[in-house]
């Protein structure tokens, strides 16, 4: 059932004015994140392969802080820890279970994960965390849930970025496409600071329809862009928001405009009135903030 208010008016006078929530219902069946890519790819080589379960293909997180939440997060089965003699002490209490650690040099290092990766002298061999489901999340979503929604934004350290502003700022979810969307490990990690551990990722097949199962269970879908007629600061902060973020360039499709309900503006006052994507997201996110 399609929810019937219709979308509120965006007025200062209107603003505290909410919508009844209707009732929660199971969005579409949501596959889960591919791991796919570059340097550093799945150990093993499986490339394009339905990732997220446990006992699949490992992969690679590098960087002290990815590392060190990735240790520390149940959720996570770590294999290996790879370090530098420097590192050992730091990393060592942190091992539990079946993780072993292993010294090696730093060429031998910058070979594993990538010349071009910069692994601060500690990499760790991981499976990727467990899936998590549209419909599941949909089913025990808060009441005043907050949601990231990103069209087909490429850039690893752009997505690294967003997942540490949103885990920052108590974003419930983020929610990504199954293509065009950058591996979550390696660069993607290293950026995220340790947030991929924190943050309910959900992959997604077809980004229209995951709207449209949004705005069903209740949740209101506003897409962020520089020429949007609706100020984001007048939207209403207590109610459930989803937040759709375009490319860099492109912005968003046509076909995930239509899909939202109305599109909003950062109000910026500087001779720059354009921001990078990541920096749009954490100025929004914190705008957004339910009351207290």
């Amino acid at each position: 059932m399609k929810r019937t208010s219709k979308p509120p008016s965006h007025s200062a006078g209107n603003q505290n004015q909410r919508a009844p929530r209707p009732s929660k219902q199971s969005g579409p069946s949501t596959p889960g994140r591919s791991f796919d890519g570059s340097a550093g790819r799945p150990i093993g080589g499986q490339e394009g392969r339905q990732g997220g379960q446990q006992g699949g293909t490992a992969c690679w997180l590098y960087g002290h802080h990815a590392v060190e939440h990735a240790l520390r997060n149940p959720q996570r089965r770590c294999l290996a820890l790879y370090v530098l003699a420097a590192e050992v002490a730091r990393y060592k209490p942190l091992l539990t279970g079946a993780c072993q650690l292993e010294v090696i040099e730093k060429a031998t290092l910058s070979r594993l994960v990538g010349e071009s990766a910069v692994h601060q002298g500690v990499a760790l061999k991981t499976q990727p965390l467990p899936d998590v489901a549209l419909e599941d999340y949909l089913t025990d979503s808060p009441e005043c849930a907050r949601i990231l929604v990103l069209d087909r934004i490429t850039d690893p350290h752009n997505v690294g970025a967003i997942l540490r502003s949103a885990v920052a700022m108590n974003v419930d979810a983020v929610i990504t496409t199954r293509r065009h969307t950058p591996q979550s490990w390696g660069t993607l990690a290293k950026a995220a600071s340790g947030a991929l551990e924190y943050v309910k990722l959900i992959t997604v097949t077809n980004l229209a329809r995951t709207l449209e199962s949004l705005r069903e269970s209740g949740i209101w879908c506003y897409g962020l862009d520089g020429e949007g007629d609706i100020s984001l600061h007048t939207l209403d902060r207590n109610r459930s928001l989803a937040l759709v973020l375009g490319a860099e360039g492109d912005g968003l499709r046509r076909l995930t405009r239509e899909h939202c309900d109305g599109m909003v503006h950062i109000e910026t006052t500087g001779k720059i009135r354009s921001l990078n994507v990541s920096n749009a997201a954490a100025v929004a996110l914190y705008a957004l903030r339910p009351s207290p």
